[in-house]
């Protein structure tokens, strides 16, 4: 399965971005899903996760700003992130959860001050 994450850019502090994963196989259906950063210098962290049939959870980092959503039958993930801080920036990559599939380059966000 090859995990494609897009949406990333440069974006002001306190603006927004929508990403979005498309799984080149349709895997909703069987696993939950969850969105991971990884910024530079840093470890990869789990910040939001899409469970099959319960309500999301998040990181205490973006909690309140970050939505995630899927839509099952379009077999795509989306990470709606509101009022950005420069310490989002980082490579936003797709992946289940916990992280069983292998990792795709992932989409960058940067936030400036």
């Amino acid at each position: 399965v090859q995990l494609q994450a897009s949406g990333g850019g440069f974006v002001q502090a306190g603006g927004s971005l929508r990403l979005s994963c498309v799984p080149s196989q349709n895997i909703f259906s069987k696993t939950a899903m969850g969105w991971y950063r990884q910024a530079p210098g840093g470890l990869r962290e789990l910040v939001a996760t899409s469970p099959r049939g319960s309500d999301p959870h998040y990181s205490d980092s973006v909690k309140g700003r970050f939505t995630v959503s899927r839509d099952n039958a379009k077999n795509t993930l989306w990470l709606q992130m509101n009022t950005l801080k420069p310490e989002d920036t980082a490579v936003y990559y797709c992946n289940a959860v916990p992280p069983t599939l292998k990792w795709g380059q992932g989409t960058l966000v940067t936030v400036s001050s």
